[in-house]
């Protein structure tokens, strides 16, 4: 989304990959690999965290090519997906985050942010709709900007 908003070029198209088949040097078998995403998300944490704690303690340089298919997939497979999306999840936080900061007197000029929380809440709706699209949110899923207001407000 970068040249939605902004007059920046954004990032080129995507590359091929530079390995067509899985490297020798990994540890882990990818029996091993999957056991350890499964017991990863059972202990909370995201996809995205998944894969980073396996690049950075186990040395597995990328699930798809050695399993496959994608964490989200793993995980869809054993049930463990959570309810949000973790990109949908983590923009409407980031929202929550900034109403909160709108909310302050001392913050009620605050043009530039004001902006953003409207930038932002437009993604949550792009976003939205192409999960229900998709089939990854229900059809009457329906985000609340004052309901999430008052659940971040608890955290």
């Amino acid at each position: 989304m970068a040249r939605m908003y902004a007059r920046k070029r954004g990032k080129s198209g995507s590359k091929p990959l530079y390995r067509d088949k899985p490297p020798e040097w990994v540890p882990l078998t990818p029996e091993e690999i999957e056991e350890k995403i499964v017991e990863l998300a059972r202990r909370g944490y995201t996809a995205a965290m998944i894969g980073i704690i396996l690049r950075d303690q186990y040395g597995v340089p990328n699930v798809k090519q050695i399993l496959g298919k994608k964490i989200s997939q793993v995980l869809a497979e054993h049930n463990l997906l959570p309810e949000i999306p973790e990109d949908l999840n983590s923009l409407i936080q980031k929202a929550v985050r900034l109403r909160r900061h709108l909310m302050d007197p001392k913050h009620k000029k605050d043009y530039h942010n004001k902006r953003a929380l409207k930038l932002i809440e437009s993604k949550i709706k792009r976003l939205v709709k192409y999960y229900k699209r998709k089939g990854r949110l229900s059809e009457d899923w329906n985000y609340q900007k004052y309901i999430a207001t008052l659940i971040g407000m608890g955290k």
